[in-house]
């Protein structure tokens, strides 16, 4: 194959793997926890693959389409304690210092898991947190209707809702996508 660039993330790839291919290959890193740095992230790869323009017209429609998610947040008065479940066996959520966490305060949710990254969880933990809402991605772990009764069962009187996970947690182009599906979801915040 011989690729010209290989782009990875700091998150996603591990060190050894990418100190591997960098024997080889030009790599270039992300290292992404918020909308800004996404979009810093696309003016970067920009440049390096001469798309300048491209990237800059994919950032205004990423600034604008989420500019006017939070200000519909603040107008809807959205402001909902979550917790975002993203692995089972053992739970998992998405801690501060996460794209995640940016993308739901963007869209007014407060996420009521302190500690940073991901970590593990209890439902008794969960419950006693507090939510208003869980939400339960559709990835990394593939939750479904089955899981929203296992966690109903040990927490019953939090709403719980499925989520495309792809739209929480994939930066880059598909955040323009990311737009049209949280103003759908805002409305069923309020």
């Amino acid at each position: 194959m011989k690729p010209d660039l290989i782009i990875g993330n700091k998150e996603e790839n591990t060190q050894s793997d990418i100190e591997e291919l960098a024997q080889h290959f030009p790599v270039w890193m992300s290292d992404i926890f918020t909308l800004n740095d996404a979009m810093k992230t696309i003016t970067q790869i920009g440049e390096l693959v001469d798309r300048e323009p491209e990237a800059g017209y994919l950032n205004h429609l990423i600034s604008a389409g989420f500019n006017d998610l939070k200000t519909l947040a603040l107008q809807n008065q959205i402001d909902k304690k979550v917790a975002y479940l993203i692995w089972r066996k053992p739970y998992m959520a998405a801690g501060k210092n996460t794209f995640i966490d940016d993308i739901l305060l963007t869209n007014g949710m407060i996420n009521v898991i302190h500690h940073e990254r991901y970590p593990t969880i209890t439902l008794e933990k969960l419950k006693y947190l507090n939510p208003q809402l869980i939400l339960l991605s559709s990835e990394p772990y593939p939750f479904a209707e089955k899981h929203i009764k296992e966690i109903q069962a040990a927490i019953p009187n939090v709403e719980i809702k499925l989520v495309d996970g792809e739209m929480f947690s994939w930066y880059g182009s598909r955040l323009v996508k990311a737009v049209q599906y949280f103003f759908e979801f805002q409305k069923e915040l309020y």
